[in-house]
């Protein structure tokens, strides 16, 4: 099968067509001139070959405004329609387009061009980007080598296409490591998602250049018109968020969805009203405690929650996402801190020594100055930087982590607290994480909520703890929501818990009050027994509270038995109660008091 690709919207006219142009614009041209001629021509015929020269003018005007028009619409570099050339063509086939007609694009990135760029220098890297383009072109035109997967894919999308099917695909370079591939008359995103796969093989077979083999991989959006967007620039613009979601979830291909599309109308209003929420101070911190199996209270994370007027509250990850994705999060990152090392300082003010988690973005981590923003923050408020903890996630071990490893050290160098959050759902190597100067790993919800009724994830939390332990980590497992994953949790050595089970997270002012009942460390039992309270089991306790009676009466002075013997049985009820209370499902001894 063959099918012309790439030049036509930016091929000059050629053959009969271009003959016709061609005299069309010399008569044009030439048609003042008409009625001198003539009378040249019968007064002072010898004059006539003078009028050569106008009309040698107006050709080559007509070819200067040619190759004009033509280098408009071309890339200069590999000779494939540039971008207003696909733009053109794009704008052509949906207006002519049928009903139940459509018109598919794919957009190709180069992964990694730039390193490659950089290292075999620019010339290499137009050569390679020629060889690029050539063979799209190759691919599209006759589907790749006989008997190549690429082929077979192409042909079995074109073979399914109706009868009229009069669509020809072009190759476009975007600029950069960008390529395009327009097809009028494919509809199905998933038919394109075929084709952009079988293109992403065919660009990933070797290429020998100046002596070394390459293998090239490249990301893939794909969009569909009318389905995904209703005009060229739409379909254009949306392919490359596409595109965009595949290079950040390293998959391959992505269709267009618009709930990852930042500039949707709702959500470009959202961006704008979040915007508003921070300067006018909308966006409020919730903190969720951090709790020991002794009931010692560890720490809290700091949780943003917000409630958009006449809208009603936003998911977290919904608005944290899109600030991260438009450029907002270092603003939303500083009001953060600003917030929760201001409520710091108020706590310490009242007595209570509590250390706040604070999350933050590869992006910030990442970016210049970090460091020092955060230390700035703390000597405002004059809080000790042990008392800040900065959580991170495996994700900025993927991004540049010598980069990360550098500002995380200076941050610790401050003696800022450092915990990797959501271990075991990222791509972490155990070399960078034992590189990277974090004193504490959190196990995600997603394994710790399953792990009583799955064996495997209580084998991940098993492991993680044990790898935690022997790295010199501390473990805290998040989403404890049961009495039975507390004990579970505790017989495999985790240091403390957070979830539902301690408490929800609360406003500033609820957690101040659970904070000041929640301060001490002991449980109401080891009060009354002085028994350790490092890591004392559900069992320990209540065989404590058993033995209390008959271990107070024996030490009694026979002389004053008889004065204490009426206050023992307020003691003994005391005991008791506090055993019900440890015996009671989905409650813990410290849990009596927490703000519902």
């Amino acid at each position: 099968m063959d099918r012309t690709t790439g030049g036509a919207p930016t091929r000059p006219p050629q053959g009969v067509a271009g003959a016709v142009l061609l005299l069309g614009v010399l008569l044009a041209g030439a048609a003042p001139l008409i009625p001198l001629a003539v009378l040249v021509y019968r007064y002072e015929p010898e004059l006539l070959p003078l009028f050569a020269v106008p009309l040698a003018v107006l050709v080559a005007a007509w070819r200067i405004a040619r190759d004009r028009a033509r280098d408009q619409l071309t890339d200069p570099l590999t000779d494939l329609p540039n971008r207003q050339a696909l733009l053109l063509a794009a704008q052509e086939a949906i207006a002519e387009h049928a009903e139940g007609y459509s018109v598919g694009l794919i957009l190709l990135d180069l992964d990694c061009f730039r390193s490659l760029n950089d290292t075999l220098g620019h010339t290499a890297g137009d050569r390679l980007l020629v060889h690029i383009a050539r063979r799209l072109h190759r691919a599209l035109r006759s589907g790749g080598a006989v008997g190549s997967a690429t082929r077979e894919s192409i042909d079995d999308v074109f073979a399914g296409l109706p009868r009229h099917y009069r669509g020809r695909p072009m190759v476009a370079r975007m600029g950069g490591d960008e390529f395009a591939v327009l097809l009028p008359g494919i509809g199905c995103p998933d038919s394109l998602e075929k084709v952009a796969k079988a293109l992403i093989a065919e660009l990933a077979a070797p290429i020998r250049l100046d002596g070394l083999l390459l293998v090239l991989e490249a990301s893939a959006g794909v969009c569909v018109f009318p389905q995904h967007a209703q005009d060229a620039e739409s379909l254009l613009r949306r392919a490359d968020v596409a595109m965009g979601h595949a290079q950040r979830g390293r998959t391959s291909v992505e269709q267009y969805d618009e709930a990852q599309d930042a500039d949707t109308p709702y959500r470009i209003g959202l961006l704008g009203d979040l915007r508003r929420a921070l300067e006018t101070g909308e966006v409020q911190l919730h903190y969720q405690p951090k709790v020991a199996f002794d009931g010692r209270v560890v720490g809290l994370e700091a949780l943003l929650r917000w409630e958009r007027p006449g809208q009603g509250k936003v998911s977290p990850d919904e608005f944290v996402g899109l600030a991260e994705s438009s450029g907002l999060m270092p603003r939303l990152t500083d009001y953060v801190l600003e917030a929760a090392v201001g409520q710091l300082a108020h706590w310490r003010e009242l007595g209570l020594q509590v250390q706040v988690a604070v999350n933050v973005s590869p992006r910030d981590v990442l970016n210049p100055g970090f460091a020092q923003r955060v230390a700035g923050h703390l000597v405002r408020h004059q809080v000790p930087a042990h008392a800040l903890q900065l959580e991170i996630t495996e994700r900025l071990l993927l991004d540049d982590s010598r980069r990360a490893a550098d500002t995380l050290a200076e941050l610790r160098g401050y003696g800022v607290g450092m915990s990797l959050d959501d271990f075991g759902t990222g791509h972490s190597s155990l070399v960078r994480l034992r590189s990277l100067p974090v004193g504490e790993l959190k196990i995600d919800r997603s394994f710790v909520s399953r792990m009583v009724a799955d064996d495997h994830d209580a084998a991940v939390v098993r492991c993680s703890v044990e790898l935690a332990h022997s790295l010199g980590l501390t473990v805290v497992a998040e989403g404890v929501e049961d009495d039975e994953t507390w004990e579970r949790l505790n017989c495999m050595g985790v240091d403390a818990v957070q979830g539902w089970l301690v408490s929800a997270a609360l406003p500033a002012e609820q957690a101040t009050a659970w904070l000041r009942v929640h301060r001490t460390g002991p449980s109401p039992v080891e009060r009354l027994t002085g028994a350790s309270a490092d890591r004392l089991s559900a069992a320990d306790r209540l065989s404590a509270a058993d033995r209390l009676p008959s271990a107070i009466q024996p030490v009694l002075p026979s002389v004053i038995q008889p004065a204490i013997q009426p206050v023992l049985p307020p003691v003994i009820q005391a005991v008791q109660a506090a055993r019900a209370e440890i015996q009671a499902p989905g409650q813990q001894s410290w849990a009596q008091t927490r703000p519902q």
